[in-house]
């Protein structure tokens, strides 16, 4: 699931996937705005057939939270 999400980030912010790990800040490291956000959601929501909802995505900051995210609703 990680590199999932990593190649999404890298394509949309047009970054090094190298350079983002499971600590990545999304907005502080890697420059994403609100509607850079959204895109993420967006796309993982359409890759994995989920729905991600505002209080699921409130608080998620990391490359690693991202994905402990999408472990807990995936896996239900």
């Amino acid at each position: 699931m990680f590199e999932t999400v990593r190649k999404v980030l890298a394509e949309q912010l047009e970054v090094d996937a190298a350079s983002i790990t499971m600590d990545t800040d999304i907005i502080n490291d890697l420059g994403a705005d609100s509607l850079d956000l959204v895109e993420l959601v967006m796309s993982l929501e359409e890759r994995y057939d989920i729905v991600l909802t505002d209080d699921k995505t409130a608080n998620v900051r990391t490359v690693g939270q991202v994905v402990a995210m999408l472990e807990g609703i995936v896996k239900k």
